[in-house]
């Protein structure tokens, strides 16, 4: 991967709700800022609660995702990295992002489903909750990530995130 100097990284880290891509994005926070400077971390509930969306269907996921996206562009094109911790399991969307973002690594964390369940992760996957990922909106998960890490929940997260970090060391 060819990394533009002149532009920030996204560190776009997907997957289902519950898999751990918050909590990896804060463990990666302090080692990303030491080795690629200035980096900001969110999560797509971060930026629900910013921006006051309430909306779930497929359509107004798509349609804010394509907001987010001028978002990190604009933050991209002043040298500042983002570490994103979205659900993003929307081919177009991510696709889209590959295509605005000069500097983008892909990270997809893969969780099971049933064992997110029976953990009670998040709550709407045991309730009537409509339009969730994975769940009544079907996943459409990355073909080619960089980076497609497995947790099974028994692995302590310090580990996970130290081999992303080597994994990202071989890639940029």
């Amino acid at each position: 991967m060819i990394i533009n100097k002149n532009k920030g990284i996204l560190f776009r880290i997907s997957g289902l709700p519950g898999s751990g891509k918050t909590r990896l994005a804060k463990k990666l926070l302090p080692n990303i800022k030491k080795k690629f400077g200035p980096t900001v971390m969110w999560s797509g509930d971060d930026i629900r609660r910013i921006f006051k969306n309430r909306k779930y269907t497929a359509k107004e996921r798509i349609k804010f995702g394509m907001k987010i996206i001028k978002l990190i562009r604009f933050i991209t094109n002043q040298k500042i990295n983002v570490i994103f911790a979205t659900v993003g399991l929307e081919e177009n969307t991510r696709n889209l992002t590959k295509k605005n973002i000069n500097n983008y690594l892909e990270i997809f964390i893969k969780a099971d489903i049933a064992k997110l369940k029976k953990l009670k992760m998040r709550k709407f996957y045991n309730d009537g909750s409509k339009n969730v990922w994975g769940k009544d909106i079907k996943a459409e998960f990355p073909k080619k990530p960089h980076i497609k890490i497995f947790n099974n929940f028994k692995s302590d997260l310090n580990k996970i995130s130290k081999e992303i970090l080597r994994k990202i060391d071989k890639i940029i």
